[in-house]
């Protein structure tokens, strides 16, 4: 099939990369010097298997910012934009697919567009009504940041939200692309399709959620938290993943997604969902109060990035819990190599990992590194297992 991709982020890129040894793909993003580094093999954010499969591949897809030239000619067109969550509307703002879906329209009326980005449920039924076409599906991606491309290959599940020959053939792109045998194939409405990636995601956000409460109120009451989830995780029906204490979920998806699906609530009875948002705030308040209370003269912030092999830090917890310890009027200087600039919301970026050791006298880390062993005495941190 002849595949368009819209947008080069992580759901864009490993799709593409994906389906290229199976089909002729064209990448679209509107960053130009985006579109060089991919054309040039180099991955543009920290993916080990991405980067791998962008130097090594014998077959690539070209990257380009001419959509017209892309969409003309695309069977199918996957639409992977940007949708973030607006505080001000309360729901996602979903402008860049949109503006996609209009692109595509104005010059090839008969492709199927495929919705990867992750949007409100109702949205792709208003899409298609709109247009006066069922070409406009939702097929929710499960990726993590850092492994984008592998659980592309090796997917949980596959969800399209059409259950039409259309929607199954796509699935089956998807299905035969993958490296993992017997994926299990879900063929779905648009709303339920998009439902299931916002549940399963706020169901992920409120594991998090669940065992950093835990850990706030064995930190409280001089427990061992570490002893209370390993005795609780030994149940089979709650297992021991996913239960490792943090600053709170954060990343491109768990903070917006949470949001859009209590949004989705507001003529539903609900208590849970809206709970699971401010736990992460509370949380927040909770970390920096703790830090806080050692009364240090400079607090760092060791790293921005959401977990290990990532460099993302859009909404990363531990920045919510600098701008509160900020708020105290306590000096924050950062220490994050991914970082070019030398300030970060106003506080000083320190480049030189020893100097910056020196001059804290508390250390927040996210997770543990051995780079800090030697300072053990100013880390404060709640990683308690050694993972993400």
């Amino acid at each position: 099939m002849r595949v368009a991709v819209a947008g080069m982020g992580y759901v864009g890129l490993s799709s593409a990369c994906l389906l290229t040894p199976h089909h002729q793909v064209m990448a679209v993003d509107v960053n130009a010097s985006r579109v060089a580094q991919i054309n040039a093999r180099d991955c543009p954010f920290d993916d080990v298997e991405l980067t791998r499969f962008l130097a090594d591949s014998s077959k690539l897809f070209e990257a380009t910012t001419d959509w017209k030239t892309a969409y003309s000619h695309a069977d199918f067109v996957i639409v992977a934009t940007p949708t973030n969550f607006d505080p001000v509307t309360h729901k996602f703002d979903t402008r860049s697919v949109e503006n996609v879906i209009r692109d595509v329209r104005s010059v090839n009326p008969a492709a199927v567009i495929v919705i990867k980005s992750t949007i409100p449920v109702g949205f792709t039924d208003r899409i298609n009504a709109g247009i006066g076409a069922g070409q406009v599906i939702f097929s929710p991606e499960f990726l993590r940041e850092g492994k984008a491309l592998h659980d592309n290959l090796h997917p949980s599940r596959i969800v399209v939200g059409d259950m039409t020959q259309r929607g199954a053939q796509f699935a089956e792109m998807l299905r035969s692309a993958a490296v993992k045998p017997d994926v299990p194939v879900l063929l779905t409405t648009s709303a339920e399709a998009e439902a299931i990636k916002l549940f399963a995601n706020t169901y992920l956000a409120m594991r998090v959620a669940y065992f950093n409460e835990v850990d706030s109120y064995a930190l409280m009451h001089g427990l061992d938290t570490r002893r209370i989830i390993d005795g609780v995780s030994m149940d089979p029906r709650i297992g021991a993943h996913y239960n490792n204490p943090s600053f709170g979920y954060g990343g491109y998806c768990l903070p917006k997604d949470t949001k859009q699906l209590l949004a989705n609530y507001d003529q539903v009875p609900q208590n849970l969902i809206r709970a699971i948002v401010d736990s992460n705030s509370t949380r927040k308040d909770f970390i920096a109060e703790q830090v806080v209370r050692r009364n240090p003269g400079v607090v760092g912030i060791y790293r921005l990035v959401m977990k290990a092999g990532s460099d993302n830090w859009r909404s990363s917890s531990i920045q919510g819990v600098m701008k509160r310890i900020k708020a105290k009027g306590i000096e924050v200087v950062v220490y994050e190599p991914a970082l070019p600039d030398k300030e970060f919301f106003r506080s000083r970026v320190v480049r030189d990992l020893e100097a910056f050791k020196r001059e804290c006298d508390v250390i927040i880390a996210n997770r543990r590194a051995p780079e800090l062993a030697d300072v053990e005495h100013k880390i404060f941190t709640r990683d308690l297992f050694g993972s993400d």
